[in-house]
């Protein structure tokens, strides 16, 4: 289409000759880099800034294996106790824990601990580790100080110089005892410990345990009881208890007693017999003899009136408490009935009965029929039932 009149004309392309046209053309320079971009603290930021983030994934990375690690059932085919000692660090709790077989790698449960800022928390002690616990759950049991409870059991009717060789027996405990408790002292319980616990302490918290016993029960007493302090309680209470096992009694035992010293009778128990022959060491082994009956001792109730100087044993709550309100009864007399319990009288020929059947049965020949022993009532307060 021609242009319009009065348009210039478009420029025309001047022919290239043919040399020009073998030629290449010509490529225009590249753009040069800005300064800046190429400035030295600009690539060094880069580097750096790259580095981070390769250091926050491969670190990422490594924390999630770590977990997985660190969460994983351990190595442990069964649950074991393991004692971890005073002034351990993380390297030898590490390695205790290698050689008993809870960890494999004391490195990865070092390096766990750091990570869970646990170092400073790690306690010494005796620990119960469970079957294939993981490495979290070894860290929390050494760092809640979830130690081993152990126990020590005193059953009622033990004198102090037992106690304290069962004391000195047991292995968990330390430290040495200077001297023998008094006797009556120490209630009969079971306390729990930890390993390495001195013996002193434990004879302590038996010592406050027995005074409050004998608080509480002092405290309920019936008022006409025929002694005037806590400590004549404890001795009748501890003869009440050599006297009998059986739970159902005490209280009707500790009503004969409380009757003698009532009517002016002696109380005549063979367990202080015992007591002033063995001097508090134990069982005498044997049958009393006839002529030890009446050997004086200052325990022997056979030949001293009222109660003795001191107690023949420690009582427990139930003797305690059954001494401080005994059963409603007349009742001055019982022997053993051959069944592991007693045969109760008010008077002396029921008494000799009662004694005529026991013989009978130890000697193996039919027993007359049991003499009619009327029910004992009981206090206006009840007595606790013996553990």
């Amino acid at each position: 289409m021609p242009p319009p009149p009065g348009a210039n004309p478009p420029p025309t392309k001047a022919p290239r000759s043919p040399r020009v046209a073998l030629e290449p053309e010509r490529v225009p320079p590249p753009m040069r880099r800005s300064k800046r971009v190429r400035h030295p603290l600009v690539i060094v930021g880069n580097a750096i800034f790259t580095l981070l983030v390769l250091i926050v994934v491969v670190t990422g990375a490594g924390l999630y294996y770590g977990k997985q690690i660190f969460e994983a059932p351990g190595p442990l085919a069964a649950d074991k106790i393991v004692n971890i000692p005073n002034g351990s660090g993380i390297k030898e709790i590490s390695d205790v824990l290698v050689r008993e077989g809870v960890i494999e790698n004391p490195y990865v449960f070092m390096g766990g601990v750091i990570v869970v800022k646990a170092r400073g928390s790690l306690k010494h002690g005796e620990y119960q580790f469970t079957k294939n616990a993981s490495l979290s759950d070894v860290v929390d049991t050494i760092t809640e100080g979830k130690v081993v409870q152990h126990s020590f059991t005193v059953p009622e009717g033990l004198t102090s110089e037992q106690i304290v060789a069962r004391l000195l027996e047991t292995t968990a405990l330390s430290g040495q005892i200077r001297e023998i408790p008094r006797e009556g002292t120490l209630l009969p319980e079971t306390y729990k410990f930890t390993r390495g616990m001195e013996r002193s302490l434990i004879i302590q918290r038996m010592q406050a345990a027995q005074k409050r016993a004998v608080q509480e029960a002092w405290s309920h007493r019936s008022p006409d009881l025929p002694i005037t302090t806590p400590e004549q309680l404890i001795t009748l209470a501890s003869i009440v208890e050599k006297e009998t096992g059986k739970p159902d009694e005490r209280s009707r035992v500790a009503a004969v007693f409380v009757n003698r010293l009532k009517s002016k009778m002696r109380l005549q128990s063979d367990p202080t017999i015992i007591y002033g022959l063995t001097g508090g060491k134990g069982a005498l082994g044997r049958p009393i003899q006839k002529n030890e009956i009446e050997q004086a001792t200052p325990y022997n109730t056979y030949v001293i009136d009222g109660l003795p100087p001191g107690p023949i044993a420690n009582p427990g709550k139930a003797s305690l408490e059954a001494t401080a309100t005994p059963a409603r009864t007349k009742e001055l007399f019982f022997v053993a009935d051959g069944t592991g319990g007693h045969a109760f009288s008010e008077n002396y020929a029921e008494h000799q009965k009662h004694v005529a059947r026991l013989r009978a049965l130890e000697r193996g020949e039919a027993p007359p029929p049991p003499a009619e022993t009327p029910a004992p009532r009981r206090s206006n307060t009840t007595a606790a039932p013996r553990r």
